[in-house]
């Protein structure tokens, strides 16, 4: 009873921050750039805040002073876009449908997320021409190479072609993993997101979940100058699958910290962000696990 009390309680908080954010939406295009970014970031971190969701990163990690490049990163869950701009705030790439999504596409479309319509190449042209010339014009840009969301226990195909603009403007590629898990380091699905588990059911296990680590882990970085787009994409994917599987053997915290928000990463940067938004919650808290990862499968 008492858990989903404070679930409720949660979710309460959550709807007027995201209010809040509606607000903020109306005049977000017209601020200036260091403006944007700083709202972007307070208001993705006050979200974590408010689902006790913790950013966990390593003190000498790359992220820390990022300022422009594409970050491709593992896509698990709605969260992962929150959790990347609490530490730097950034644009997405992101399909096309979400743009059409209620609430959730306005919100995307206001943040300057750009949009692609999958399996149209003139589209995909007209998309990469933009990412390359904001890359250029030393801007932060993330995208989910796989296309969709996994439960976190594996890397899918990464699409090569997303890989383009980063050649074309001799970028920096910054792979990077995302791990949800618990206090004990242990791997967590609460978070996940995928064709087993609607965003409903998502958000509820969040929001009764007491506590979330999210953990994330930069390989080594890429000159896309070097690489053509498919062996840049196989890179970047192993990279962060070997990531995961070291973290998921250990099971460690090695010289893990908080992200605390602060002004350090909103210096010397000229940044200007994804799901299925059925609503359906469970009746409970816990997380339908899938046909094909239960015991005796």
């Amino acid at each position: 009873m008492l858990q989903h009390t404070i679930a409720l309680f949660r979710a309460t908080r959550t709807a007027l921050h995201i209010g809040y954010g509606l607000i903020l939406a109306t005049i977000y295009p017209w601020l200036n750039t260091h403006l944007r970014r700083r709202i972007l970031q307070s208001w993705s971190t006050g979200l974590l805040d408010i689902l006790n969701v913790k950013v966990l990163l390593a003190d000498d990690d790359p992220l820390h002073g990022l300022r422009h490049g594409l970050i491709v990163t593992n896509h698990i869950s709605w969260l992962d876009v929150f959790v990347l701009n609490a530490i730097v705030p950034m644009r997405f790439v992101a399909k096309a449908e979400v743009r059409r999504w209620p609430l959730f596409g306005w919100l995307c479309t206001r943040a300057q997320t750009l949009f692609l319509e999958r399996g149209k190449a003139r589209d995909a042209a007209r998309l990469n021409i933009r990412l390359a010339q904001s890359l250029r014009s030393g801007e932060c840009f993330a995208l989910f190479p796989e296309g969709t969301t996994t439960d976190g226990s594996t890397v899918g195909h990464f699409h090569a072609s997303l890989f383009q603009p980063a050649i074309d403007a001799a970028a920096t590629v910054f792979p990077v993993a995302i791990r949800y898990q618990n206090e004990q380091g242990e791997r967590s699905k609460a978070a996940a997101y995928t064709g087993e588990i609607s965003f409903g059911r998502s958000m509820w296990a969040i929001l009764c979940t007491p506590i979330l680590h999210v953990r994330l882990l930069t390989a080594p970085l890429l000159d896309a100058k070097t690489e053509d787009r498919r062996s840049l994409s196989r890179t970047a994917r192993q990279s962060i699958a070997d990531a995961l599987h070291i973290a998921d053997s250990s099971n460690l915290h090695p010289a893990l910290t908080r992200v605390q928000y602060t002004d350090a990463n909103l210096r010397a940067s000229t940044s200007q962000e994804s799901t299925d938004v059925r609503t359906d919650p469970p009746t409970d808290c816990r997380i339908p696990t899938p046909a094909h990862l239960q015991p005796g499968t």
